[in-house]
């Protein structure tokens, strides 16, 4: 294990700096605890000739946690619902992934009793 590994699990331990969520790989089968780190930086949106400021959640998350992190996938964080909004980003030394997430939304079309 490297130093920057050590580093990195050492930051993602830190509760001061990480907090608990449930990962589940597409939104389907079982969920996995993870430790994330959670930024809401806000982005500039153009809407027109308009530049709006909107809000963003951006999460950063262990690449041994989650391998195979891709758009689809879930995270719950202290009962919000996100989905993985595009493709993830490594860090340079492959252990951290950067994903956007969007508030998670049930389908009305795929459960009856919605």
């Amino acid at each position: 294990m490297t130093g920057f590994a050590i580093a990195t699990d050492l930051l993602f331990a830190d509760p001061n700096l990480s907090t608990p969520a449930l990962y589940q790989q597409s939104g389907v089968g079982s969920e996995r605890e993870v430790r994330v780190m959670r930024r809401n930086p806000d982005r500039m949106v153009e809407f027109g000739a308009a530049q709006l400021v909107s809000d963003s959640v951006v999460l950063d998350v262990r690449v041994s946690d989650c391998p195979e992190l891709a758009a689809g996938d879930r995270f719950e964080i202290a009962g919000e619902i996100f989905t993985v909004q595009g493709a993830p980003q490594r860090d340079r030394e492959r252990l951290v992934w950067t994903v956007e997430l969007l508030p998670w939304w049930p389908d009305p079309h795929a459960d009856p009793d919605y």
